[in-house]
């Protein structure tokens, strides 16, 4: 290539960018430039290329979020689980008052009603999120006002004993 057209080129080259006023020959200062429609374009590039990193972004934090909201989530339903199976177990169970404390036999008898109801009502999915009959048990316990003398073994074997026969605690 010569190097007698390559500032022809380059002349044509920025008098067809610059505005077709320019092109034809017209007094430089009075050229217009249409600069609004090149920002557009830019503007345009520059959020194709960033969206897609935004979304990215974005579906990695829900991703992080999810396992942690999704225990937060799990754990609420138990505990609700565990107190409507033991709200619903004083009020079947005769001689168990809510409020009061609850005496060995009663406390039995309710832990084994409020299983029950947990493996008849619930979805399984939750109860075994529970620990299943012996840890949906375990949580019953652990939230009835019981005496003193209520223990694991007096009083939570016989009722999980009672849970798993189907038949009434001693």
């Amino acid at each position: 290539m010569s190097r007698l057209l390559m500032p022809h080129r380059a002349a044509l080259v920025l008098a067809l960018i610059s505005s077709p006023a320019a092109a034809a020959g017209l007094d430089p200062a009075s050229v217009i430039v249409p600069w609004g429609d090149a920002v557009a374009a830019a503007a345009q590039a520059v959020t194709g290329l960033i969206l897609p990193l935004a979304v990215t972004a974005a579906t990695a934090a829900l991703a992080r979020l999810a396992g942690p909201l999704r225990a937060l989530v799990t754990t609420t339903l138990v505990e609700r689980l565990v107190r409507n199976v033991g709200d619903y177990a004083v009020n079947a169970v005769a001689g168990a008052v809510r409020g009061r404390t609850l005496s060995v036999p009663v406390g039995s008898a309710v832990i084994a009603r409020a299983v029950q109801r947990g493996l008849d009502e619930a979805p399984a999915w939750l109860v075994r999120a529970a620990g299943g009959r012996t840890g949906l048990a375990e949580k019953v316990f652990r939230s009835l006002p019981l005496t003193e003398e209520a223990t694991i073994a007096n009083t939570l074997r016989p009722a999980l004993e009672a849970a798993r026969t189907g038949r009434p605690t001693p």
